[in-house]
């Protein structure tokens, strides 16, 4: 039996901070749309927890259904590296931009409080105090499991959003990610204005 997210190290942390964070990004695998990231810090501890997992466990519906909880019930912030920035600086140095920029609006909201962060995947070059990168933390940590949800839901709102735009990739579906069929829509139409050019995508184009 799988192991399920806990909320022990937010409790433990809460003993000598205010506020922990977790934060998680979405999209960095996508060949299409932007890279969002999302932070998480819940006050308490809710029995609708157990139903908390990555993201890329849940199904849709589940996911649509615990953000809802969790906007309701947690402090929640958002931000987003459009795919012009992907193309200039590559996924690599936008994943630790995308941090920065979310680090930056939580402490601009929260200037006279000690903000604990909690970032999934392995340490980036982020210097700070109170930063702890914890690998495959959405399936071991509450705050960071919730993180992936909220931007797993926010960031295929937008791919759908998208897809009604250009609709022969069917980013509605695929989300942006490299499927059969969009890896076939771009060898017959081509790349369009989302399409993230920094990821070599023009050899599908010769295949």
């Amino acid at each position: 039996m799988q192991k399920k997210p806990s909320f022990n190290l937010e409790k433990e942390l809460l003993n000598k901070v205010d506020l922990v964070f977790g934060m998680d990004e979405v999209g960095r695998g996508s060949f299409a749309g932007p890279l969002v990231a999302s932070a998480v810090c819940f006050g308490n501890e809710y029995k609708w927890f157990k139903d908390i997992n990555d993201s890329k466990l849940l199904s849709a519906k589940k996911r649509e259904q615990l953000s809802k909880l969790i906007l309701k019930n947690a402090k929640c912030f958002t931000k987003i590296i459009e795919v012009e920035e992907i193309n200039k600086f590559g996924i690599g140095k936008c994943n630790q931009l995308v941090f920065k920029r979310l680090i930056k609006k939580v402490l601009s909201a929260h200037k006279e409080k000690q903000v604990h962060f909690l970032i999934d995947g392995n340490k980036q070059k982020i210097r700070r105090k109170n930063l702890q990168f914890i690998v495959k933390g959405d399936s071991k940590i509450i705050s960071i499991a919730a993180s992936s949800i909220i931007a797993k839901v926010y960031r295929d709102k937008l791919m759908r959003d998208l897809g009604k735009i250009y609709r022969e990739y069917n980013f509605g579906k695929n989300k942006g990610y490299g499927t059969k069929f969009h890896r076939e829509a771009i060898k017959k139409l081509g790349l369009c204005a989302i399409h993230r050019k920094s990821f070599n995508l023009q050899k599908f184009l010769r295949a």
